[in-house]
């Protein structure tokens, strides 16, 4: 069943910049439902032998060799604290979910697969507050009456590797000390990802705006627009994630350039999805660049670029 549900991704990839969200849905053990996006999957493999190497986190439940490929295996029940995870599950059948993103490969380990399904963006709704920063959730919706949680694994493992916002960029990778200010929009559903950029930013010198999703970015355009500013003078880039709920970064990027008081602002799209996929909706949708998740000098490197040409004509500076 894996496999044919795996065979079925390049069909669902047609539905990327139509503001829905192609979800791989799984169980950890127990009733609930899981998903993740399906552009981060590359294959789902019956639970394959796993070796130990020294250092791996407690979380891990080791290495799979992976068409050659020495992949680090996450049991991720145990990692987000699963209250139903088998306590067997270190030797039940179970799948191997090998996923991509932020430039690497990382597989988890899931007690049964379920299907692939499309959800349109709307009904994808951000997750509860529940007071505490370490939330494994970036959404949650419903597929036929089911809750399904999707969870964030690039928090989960950022978590696990205890990174928070410690890159530390050289000391040159700044605008002057006489530059006009500037300010930059940041849109990602993530804390970790605006944690990341808000670091980058800090450290050149710019103030940042963080929101969560497309549609509250688009509301916060318009409504800048509506009071008489034009948002392109305000803000020299907006830096979006591609995968949020409410409104994804491909949909924020189409409707920012179909508005004319909108369409100068430049857009950066940043994303943990990998491939040359994205390269192309970039252009299809009319977004300025795009860089991958998550390299603080390479962002800092297109943020630099394009500030500095902000200040050489608009401000007049340099």
């Amino acid at each position: 069943m894996s496999q044919d549900l795996l065979n079925r991704i390049d069909q669902r990839t047609r539905l990327a910049g139509h503001n829905r969200l192609a979800l791989l849905l799984f169980r950890l053990g127990g009733r609930q439902l899981f998903g993740v996006n399906v552009f981060k999957v590359q294959e789902v493999l019956r639970r394959p032998a796993l070796f130990q190497v020294p250092g791996l986190p407690t979380q891990f439940a080791g290495v799979a060799d992976v068409r050659g490929r020495s992949v680090p295996v996450l049991d991720l029940g145990l990692a987000i604290g699963h209250p139903e995870r088998e306590p067997e599950a270190d030797t039940a059948p179970g799948y191997l979910v090998v996923t991509e993103f932020n430039r690497s490969v990382q597989g988890f380990l899931v007690s049964g697969v379920e299907r692939i399904v499309n959800i349109a963006v709307e009904d994808i709704h951000p997750p509860p507050e529940l007071g505490a920063e370490s939330t494994y959730l970036t959404a949650v919706t419903r597929f036929q009456g089911e809750l399904i949680q999707v969870i964030d694994v690039e928090s989960v493992l950022a978590d696990i590797a205890q990174v928070r916002s410690e890159a530390v960029l050289d000391p040159s990778m700044a605008l002057p000390a006489d530059a006009p200010p500037m300010q930059v929009l940041v849109v990602d559903d993530s804390r970790v990802a605006r944690q990341q950029i808000r670091s980058v930013l800090d450290q050149l010198g710019v103030t940042a705006t963080l929101l969560s999703d497309g549609k509250q970015a688009l509301e916060h355009l318009l409504q800048i627009h509506a009071a008489g500013e034009n948002p392109a003078d305000r803000y020299a880039m907006v830096i979006s994630d591609i995968e949020m709920p409410a409104m994804d970064g491909y949909t924020l990027t189409t409707e920012i350039r179909r508005h004319p008081g909108l369409a100068g602002l430049y857009v950066l799209l940043h994303t943990s999805l990998s491939g040359v996929f994205n390269n192309a909706m970039v252009e299809r949708v009319g977004a300025n660049a795009f860089v991958a998740k998550y390299s603080p000098h390479e962002l800092a490197d297109f943020v630099l670029q394009r500030l500095r040409h902000v200040a050489e004509t608009q401000y007049a500076y340099g």
